[in-house]
């Protein structure tokens, strides 16, 4: 999440708004993104009541209206996050695969090198899964900024209206709209599917991965 944010905060810096630097907000450092409701007490809550942990990071503050170009910017802020989790799990695959080559040059590391692996297999999972849930064209989802510049001006407008309620027609969605969801992140899961029997040979067996 922490890379997450901080892509929308450096895209909406090349895009001309300064907004997220001068607030401090473009940072690697985890604290500086952590939102008390957000990302401790919703999780927690969402999860022991749906079984889903429900949450995010403090959004990054943005002002479109110093985008030199407010379509064009909206549009690459509001992907650069999603873009950056894509790529964070590609990078990911890689390095579980050069984990399992250092293993066999290397055997004495085999149980290091298996837990990261296992970390790292999740992180390959989690990256997939924000960047898809966050296409989802629901405000205050990224995928809803995109969706507004896709319609029609007055269909925009309309659609627009729904963001102060945004949040609960998620909540609603994650509570009674599971199965919507699931075919939703279904193309996910079969990437990650797809992923893990690529890096079946290079997994290293030992007590974090059997």
């Amino acid at each position: 999440m922490v890379a997450h944010e901080y892509a929308h905060g450096y895209a909406a810096l090349k895009q001309g708004d300064n907004t997220a630097y001068m607030l401090g907000r473009l940072t690697w450092n985890p604290l500086k993104h952590i939102d008390p409701v957000m990302t401790i007490i919703m999780p927690l809550l969402t999860f022991f009541t749906m079984g889903v942990a429900f949450g995010g990071a403090k959004p990054v503050p943005v002002n479109p209206r110093l985008y030199r170009n407010y379509k064009r910017g909206d549009i690459i802020v509001s992907l650069a996050g999603i873009v950056t989790n894509l790529i964070l799990a590609v990078l990911l695959v890689l390095a579980v695969a050069v984990f399992g080559m250092i293993y066999r040059i290397v055997p004495a590391l085999g149980n290091t090198l298996a837990l990261l692996q296992l970390m790292f297999v999740y992180g390959i999972i989690i990256n997939l899964v924000l960047a898809a849930f966050n296409l989802i064209p629901i405000p205050p989802l990224d995928g809803s900024h995109v969706m507004k510049h896709l319609l029609p001006a007055k269909w925009s407008l309309t659609y627009q209206r729904i963001a102060p309620y945004g949040f609960f027609i998620l909540i609603a969605l994650l509570s009674f709209g599971r199965p919507v969801v699931n075919v939703w992140m279904s193309p996910i899961f079969t990437i990650f599917e797809s992923a893990q029997r690529q890096l079946a040979p290079f997994m290293i067996p030992s007590q974090w991965t059997t």
